[in-house]
């Protein structure tokens, strides 16, 4: 891809795990990466991994629930880039409880950064995208979206994520925008080391669980979701759309 066809991607949540590998990983295939998180100089490490490599990215500090921030990070995105192409929606919290023991808080903040923070990024994106004709947008789901105990907040989000993925597949194909979601099943990051804690397990011990019960035999890494969003948000996907995969070593059921 030459510079002057260069696409420009934003990912949020990129400081670190899912987001940093993704960023990571669309900067080698050639685009431009704006590297956005709630604290930007937490993005720091990632934007100069991708310049240590000869890519091009910049950190972005913005709260991805608040509109007006969002609005505000794309337009910099814009003047600093250019107009933004693919979007990757993966910034996620945890505010895992049961059902009785979780607070009105721990419900609106996980919502929040979720599927709000993916609505407001989106419908601050696609404008671009139209005017581009061409648009990738990327939503994190997960497998709790299934549904998983302790994390009713966290499981309905995800679950969100899909229907909000395929409601855009139908709104936005005809301008050249895709939309698709991710799904990952076990990953190695923070928060499943937060998870880990949760349940009162070391974390190596989790993991060890966890790889037993996966066909492949083995946790999955950011950089395997990374590699499946980079399908999606390529010249390659743009007949598929609308769809959900899970990276999850192995069927669920």
């Amino acid at each position: 891809m030459s510079t002057t066809d260069q696409r420009v991607a934003i990912v949020t949540g990129a400081a670190r795990g899912i987001g940093a590998a993704t960023a990571v990983r669309l900067a080698a295939e050639g685009c431009a990466v704006a590297v956005l998180d709630l604290d930007e100089a937490a993005c720091k490490e990632t934007v100069e991994k991708i310049t240590a490599e000869g890519g091009s990215a910049i950190a972005v500090g913005c709260d991805v629930s608040d509109s007006a921030q969002a609005e505000t990070a794309v337009a910099r995105v814009v003047g600093e880039l250019g107009p933004p192409t693919v979007l990757v929606n993966n910034a996620g919290v945890l505010r895992d409880n049961l059902l009785f023991k979780m607070s009105d808080a721990d419900w609106d903040t996980v919502m929040n950064v979720h599927l709000r923070g993916a609505f407001v990024m989106s419908r601050a994106c696609q404008k671009h995208m139209v005017d581009a004709g061409f648009g990738r947008i990327v939503n994190l789901s997960s497998s709790s979206a299934l549904g998983n105990r302790g994390q009713v907040n966290y499981a309905a989000a995800k679950a969100g994520m899909q229907g909000f993925t395929k409601t855009l597949a139908k709104e936005l194909g005809k301008f050249g925008i895709t939309a698709n979601a991710v799904a990952p099943g076990f990953i190695v990051t923070d928060m499943t080391a937060a998870t880990a804690e949760r349940v009162g397990m070391g974390f190596e011990d989790f993991q060890a669980a966890a790889a037993s019960q996966i066909p492949v035999q083995r946790v999955g890494r950011p950089e395997d979701v990374a590699g499946a969003i980079a399908f999606f948000s390529g010249e390659d996907a743009g007949f598929v759309s609308g769809q959900v995969l899970y990276v999850a070593g192995g069927p669920l059921n």
